[in-house]
């Protein structure tokens, strides 16, 4: 039996996404996305899970886009469905988005720990994530119009809002690589670490994340996707509406209390 093109797991409050297809770089087929589809389900219906990490399997690539062969030619119609992933995503394929994040929102924060190439697809997903750690050696691009494609995951309107204008249009119509060193000056990643570091940072990340008040954490995300693009009144009103809740809460009252005894908190998510 093969591996799964997904692993899996959770630890505590944190859950571990791994896309498993090294020796293609991670290549994004009807698999992966069906599993990572799944996947982010499960985070986002788990009461336990606080925090979530997103890697590639192997020190080659974190994800180097979709497969061309196997993902585009089916979309393409240059060959039939062949597996039950395949059957799925002809069913349904905005099960494609729900994979890449494009149209489904995490509610969990997500950290992303990238190690070699992050390609195409793989620059994609990782503008959904919220912290990201990558190695010094990785290597990034949107390489979609290389190729008369468009980067259909979202690119077009998430990265021009989260690094400057033009560094976005340069990537997007280039389709040329850049370093980890460049990513970090741009503001496309958080943190460049030695290459045997980046999971040891992420999951420092996840775990910090999760010793937070999981009922403010989500709320903070929520808040602040639903004021990305609108206008400054109603994202204030939108922020009003989700944080209110959150500082009549019980997690909120023990907080405070757990403050004031100089102890740690032990948060519900209620």
């Amino acid at each position: 039996m093969t591996a799964p093109a997904v692993l899996y797991s959770k630890e505590g409050h944190v859950a571990q996404v791994v896309m498993n297809r090294p020796e293609v770089r991670n290549a994004l087929n009807a698999e992966m996305l069906v599993r990572l589809a799944d996947a982010w389900q499960d985070i986002n219906d788990d009461p336990q899970i606080r925090a979530a990490i997103l890697t590639g399997a192997g020190d080659d690539a974190f994800c180097a886009g979709a497969d061309l062969d196997r993902l585009v030619g089916m979309m393409q119609g240059k060959r039939p469905p062949e597996t039950d992933y395949d059957k799925r995503i002809i069913d349904d394929f905005t099960i494609i988005y729900k994979g890449l994040m494009r149209s489904y929102d995490l509610v969990k924060p997500l950290i992303a720990a990238v190690r070699g190439y992050c390609i195409a697809g793989g620059s994609e997903i990782l503008q959904c994530t919220d912290i990201r750690v990558a190695s010094t050696t990785s290597r990034f691009a949107i390489a979609e119009v290389r190729h008369s494609l468009f980067p259909m995951g979202g690119s077009t309107v998430r990265l021009p809002r989260q690094i400057p204008y033009c560094r976005a249009m340069e990537i997007l119509l280039a389709g040329e690589q850049f370093s980890a060193a460049d990513a970090l000056q741009w503001g496309f990643i958080n943190k460049v670490v030695p290459d045997g570091e980046v999971m040891r940072e992420a999951r420092r990340y996840a775990d910090i994340i999760s010793e937070n008040g999981p009922l403010a954490v989500q709320a903070v995300k929520r808040s602040v996707l639903a004021a990305l693009g609108r206008p400054t009144a109603e994202g204030l009103q939108s922020e009003h509406e989700i944080g209110v809740p959150v500082a009549l809460s019980a997690d909120a009252k023990e907080g405070t209390r757990a403050f004031k005894e100089k102890r740690r908190a032990v948060f519900h998510g209620r």
